[in-house]
């Protein structure tokens, strides 16, 4: 119910800082993401607009998505045209922080074989709490369907996205302070920008061949255009030869950047198959995939048009740097121009492909009335290649990953089940990071990159579901355990080939809870709550053994409780917290320090309210008042390893959103 952008910064130096990026489980996301079930490769801005739901699936989902999705993926569902109706929707919403948005969603039957679907966005804002943040968005999508017969239908679309934002690293972790610097000024320099621009077309063919055997595919070609350049802060210290303020504390900037063109294919066909065998209903899915994936990584050549102000100490000496408080600790004046950024696109220094054909096989069948059993397997084959500016990496393998789990029907209203899932990911998995090994790049050289086996990852599961309230309301608890071995570690240097192969292993363990549903005619709600704890088991450190995962909360909450009195006005908020969390680099221990004992970079717990109204006006007219995080609590979202920089959550923000439907 709340209509505002939402942004998440990757948490990577001059790599990964390109869009959107999930953790599930405390498991890297970001090239789990899919839509329509087809793998969305590239660190790219997302929107919601054109998207009608979207799915999460929790724990190692290889199965279903094939490499990667160590703790699970992101599947989001895209709105489609539809011969079954005419419709139109506008929604505008203005709000502080300069808020405008506007979107619309037509539906419009040609004959009656064929309709037209159109999606459409505009909006513009600065980050709630940081004037001249901004994000501005523009999108459209056309979807067009046609259905010759009662059994053939085909489905196209073309999507297209362009996103110009003003990024903000946000803090840094001041190691003095044991906290995150507080209430930091916009520092983001005048040409910085983030820029995503997306263009898809996909064609989805849907053949009833029988009754029981369905023929289903989806084939998209994309293109993506990514690229940044953004300003750090960070805490120094004037050296004793400054000649403004030697030896006092100060505030340096630093810039970070880089560019990425994906271009890509995938195709995937499938047959659903509902069939009796042995005097048992099975519902079988059998499954073809191919996908090629080109990635080109490059960095601008940065230049400053104006002269550095402040000598700082560093680990390399004195150093010659930018800095925003002048001798007193004010603030020195232009702050957003100190640097005078002149940029030049550079040349790729990495050219990543991989080229995968995958074979799969699910069913589902009822061993009894009362026990359903599901399993499946998949087989990925590929091909990878990553140029990078010094070396040439080739190497190939196939991966073998399955499912297999029971749902046990209590009663009418509830079940119990259990599951056994896997996922394998690869050395150099992450396509925006070329020969680091850091954050899921290439470990070692090019012979032991291709002589490295695929990261391992086990998920056991238990779990119930069951329905309250004359099946208003749903709830579910699960417990899990996920392992993952032959984990890549980067040694000293995390931006070199220097790595340390299959060396490491790492568990994450926790309950979850969830409810969804009516508790009355008038009170609704969503909730979930996790337990989690995670643990390195190995590694080539002997001192990361026992250490927690970084960034990994091991308790998280959400609660969403909608009050509607009458038929024209209903209220509610939702409730978000999130506990303490380490920095450091994924899949490895967050950073600690052992003559302190405990963790050197810590993300603050947070809680975040959110409240809404809604005010029927009228069968085609609704009036929404949204606002975002109520108390205007500062908080952080999380940490770079080295507490360099610390992703700022939104401030406080309103929005008032008119829909009219027609």
């Amino acid at each position: 119910m709340y209509s505002k952008d939402q942004q998440t910064l990757g948490t990577g130096e001059n790599g990964n800082a390109f869009g959107d990026r999930y953790i599930i489980r405390g498991h890297e996301a970001r090239s789990d993401v899919f839509v329509d079930g087809l793998r969305d490769p590239g660190m790219t801005t997302r929107e919601s607009f054109a998207t009608e739901r979207v799915e999460i699936t929790k724990g190692p989902s290889s199965t279903f998505a094939g490499r990667g999705s160590s703790g699970g993926a992101v599947n989001s569902i895209t709105k489609k045209a539809s011969t079954s109706y005419n419709f139109g929707r506008v929604d505008a919403a203005i709000g502080t922080d300069e808020h405008v948005r506007l979107t619309t969603d037509l539906n419009k039957t040609l004959t009656e074989d064929s309709a037209i679907r159109l999606n459409a966005l505009t909006s513009s804002e600065d980050m709630p709490g940081r004037e001249g943040i901004e994000r501005n968005r523009d999108g459209v999508q056309l979807s067009y369907v046609n259905q010759p017969t009662d059994s053939l239908s085909f489905t196209g679309d073309v999507y297209y996205l362009n996103a110009e934002d003003k990024p903000d690293l946000g803090s840094y972790f001041d190691r003095d302070a044991g906290e995150p610097l507080t209430d930091i000024p916009v520092y983001a320099q005048d040409e910085d920008f983030m820029n995503s621009e997306v263009k898809t077309f996909t064609l989805r063919t849907e053949y009833d061949i029988s009754d029981n055997v369905r023929f289903y595919n989806a084939t998209r070609f994309g293109k993506t255009k990514n690229e940044y350049i953004t300003t750090g802060l960070s805490g120094a210290t004037r050296a004793d030869t400054d000649p403004t303020a030697p030896g006092e504390s100060t505030l340096t900037l630093s810039n970070h950047q880089g560019w990425q063109d994906v271009d890509y294919v995938t195709t995937q066909f499938n047959l659903f198959w509902d069939t009796s065998l042995a005097g048992t209903e099975h519902r079988f899915v059998l499954g073809f995939e191919y996908t090629d994936e080109s990635v080109d990584n490059g960095v601008f050549d940065v230049d400053y048009a104006n002269d550095t102000n402040c000598l700082t100490d560093g680990r390399r000496g004195v150093s010659n740097s930018f800095c925003i408080t002048d001798a007193n600790g004010n603030l020195a004046d232009d702050i957003n121009s100190i640097m005078g950024k002149e940029i030049t696109r550079g040349e790729a220094d990495a050219l990543f492909d991989i080229e995968t054909y995958s074979l799969y096989a699910m069913d589902t069948f009822e061993l009894t009335d009362a026990l359903n059993v599901f399993f499946g397997v998949r087989l990925d084959s590929y091909d990878y290649t990553n140029q990078t500016s010094t070396e040439i990496f080739e190497f190939s393998d196939e991966l073998y990953n399955g499912h297999f789990g029971l749902v046990y029907e209590v009663s009418e209203n509830g079940n119990v089940y259990a599951s056994y899932s896997t996922a394998t990911n690869i050395n150099g998995g992450e396509s925006d990071l070329g020969a680091n090994c850091g954050y899921g790049g290439l470990c070692g050289t090019p012979e032991q990159a291709a002589q490295a086996d695929p990261e391992q990852v086990e998920n056991i599961e238990l779990g119930i579901k069951w329905l309250l309230f004359d099946e208003k309301l749903s709830a579910n608890a699960a417990v899990f355990r996920i392992t993952k071995t032959d984990v890549h570690e980067s040694v000293g240097d995390a931006y070199s080939t220097l790595g340390s192969l299959n060396t490491g292993e790492n568990r994450v363990e926790g309950v979850e809870f969830g409810l969804s549903g009516d508790i009355t005619d008038k009170l609704s709600i969503q909730a979930s709550a996790a337990i989690m704890d995670s643990e390195v088991l190995a590694s080539f450190d002997a001192d990361n053994v026992g250490l927690a995962l970084s960034n990994f909360a091991d308790k998280s909450a959400y609660v969403q409780m909608r009050y509607q009195p009458n038929e024209k006005f209903a209220f509610g908020g939702d409730y978000s917290y999130q506990s303490e969390m380490y920095g450091g680099q994924p899949d490895t221990a967050a950073s600690f320090n052992a003559d302190a004992g405990e963790y050197s970079i810590r993300v603050p717990s947070y809680q975040v309210i959110n409240l809404f109204a809604n005010y029927y006006y009228s069968e085609s007219t609704t009036f929404r008042l949204n606002v975002g995080n109520a108390l205007d609590e500062e908080y952080w979202t999380a940490a770079y390893r080295s507490g360099s920089f610390m992703y700022l959550g939104d401030g406080r923000n309103v929005a008032a959103t008119v829909n009219y439907q027609f």
